[in-house]
């Protein structure tokens, strides 16, 4: 079963294509296909200034931890070195997904970024990530 080519739903619940394309279900598809762009939300180092946003415990050398609710990954490139970088990719807006084998990976369409100063190892994205300056306090990551 499924949707007929005039747009009738055959079940409860489902959307008919009309109500996609011209309004109804119109902001949950629109939502969906945002995908890349949503990421966004990015911080200024203004925004995050003064605050810790991790745990230099919590970092492990040669790799990192992202952040979601600040939109930061920081890094520890080598031992007791901190990076923070915006976990925001440069080519659209996605968030970034992991942080391995000293990449910084954007799971929507596989840029990755060097995890010692957040430039571009591999497109799309042709920007490195925006870095924030921060350093070790009580234990802590705050940015400066």
């Amino acid at each position: 079963m499924g949707e007929n080519m005039t747009g009738g739903a055959a079940g409860a619940g489902s959307i008919g294509r009309r109500a996609v394309l011209y309004g109804g279900a119109g902001a949950v598809g629109a939502a969906a296909l945002a995908g890349c762009a949503s990421g966004g939300g990015e911080k200024s180092a203004e925004d995050l200034k003064g605050k810790q946003i991790a745990k230099a415990a919590d970092v492990p050398v040669g790799g990192g931890k992202i952040y979601g609710d600040d939109k930061v990954v920081v890094t520890q490139p080598s031992q007791g070195s901190f990076k923070a970088f915006t976990a925001v990719c440069t080519h659209q807006g996605c968030t970034v997904g992991s942080v391995r084998n000293g990449m910084i990976h954007c799971p929507c369409h596989g840029s990755e970024f060097k995890i010692a100063d957040g430039s571009v190892a591999r497109g799309p994205a042709d920007k490195p990530l925006k870095e924030y300056p921060v350093r070790v306090e009580n234990g802590g990551i705050v940015v400066t």
